[in-house]
């Protein structure tokens, strides 16, 4: 029983990684397509009023 468990708390941290790894993958590139947008929008808003 205590083998099951120990095996069974492995493979919780596991997940628990990946997910982190996957959310900070996530935030970085929602960080980046945010400043993607912004800088689009700047451009539009330059280009029409000039």
């Amino acid at each position: 029983m205590k083998f099951a468990a120990f095996i069974f708390t492995i493979l919780v941290f596991a997940g628990c990684s990946a997910t982190v790894k996957g959310v900070k993958e996530d935030t970085q590139k929602a960080a980046d397509w945010s400043k993607q947008k912004v800088n689009e929008a700047a451009t539009t808003i330059k280009e029409k009023t000039e």
